[in-house]
This record gives structure tokens, C-alpha cells and sequence, in this order.
């Protein structure tokens, strides 16, 4: 379950200046405590921005694959390098590709004074 992953940052963590992400853009983290690794990655569309746990539904894979990217070419959908699934920015619902319908994993971020944090 992710909530219980020890890896998971707290709340208040600070990720990285809202600047520091391409509009539209991503940037994945990762963070490990011991043998635990959490890995997410923050979408920014204008000043909103969304966090996911970096997995597939589909197979469980990071999606951002090789390339690292976790956008479309056109910045429009977030795009699993796996597989091509597609999901949509705003709420990670997969809209194309083998997973149709499900969702990835949310992970709670907002802007905070042009930074952007863990809730």
C-alpha cells in the first residue's frame, strides 16, 4: 500500500521551486529510507501542479521509462514509456492504452510560496 511505504516523504517536505518545472512539465522524485524506495513524479500545468506515485496500473513499471519523461511530446498527457498508456493530467485517469478507466496513484503536493511541497 503506498500510504505505508516508510520511504514516502512527510508533509512539509520541500520538493523544488514550482520554476524548477517546465510548464507543461514533470519531475520525478525519489526517496528511500533503508530498503524502502518511494518514487513520484509532480505535473505542472500553469501554477497548478498534480503529484503521482510514479507506477503503472496497468503492470506496476515507473512510467517514466528509459527517457525519464513523464509527459506526451505534446505536454497534453501524461504518457507511460512502457506501454504508451495514456492518463490525464489533472486526475491521473488512464484514457488510452491496456488500462482504461483506472487511475494512478495520487501523491498530495501543492504550491507553497512558489515552492512546491508535500502535503
Amino acid at each position: 500500500m503506498e500510504g505505508l511505504n516508510p520511504a514516502r516523504p512527510p508533509g512539509g517536505t520541500p520538493l523544488c521551486d514550482l520554476a524548477d518545472i517546465a510548464d507543461p512539465g514533470s519531475r520525478e522524485f525519489r526517496f528511500r529510507q533503508g530498503e524502502a524506495l518511494f518514487a513520484g513524479f509532480v505535473v505542472r500545468v500553469g501554477e497548478a501542479v498534480f503529484g503521482y506515485v510514479d507506477s503503472c496500473p496497468h503492470a506496476g513499471w515507473p512510467l517514466g521509462g528509459l527517457a525519464g519523461g513523464h509527459l506526451t511530446r505534446e505536454g497534453d498527457l501524461i504518457l507511460c514509456g512502457a506501454h504508451g498508456a495514456r492518463f490525464r493530467r489533472e486526475d491521473g485517469v488512464c484514457v488510452t492504452g491496456p488500462c482504461v478507466g483506472r487511475t494512478l496513484g495520487r501523491w498530495a503536493v501543492e504550491t507553497q510560496r512558489g515552492r512546491v511541497v508535500t502535503l
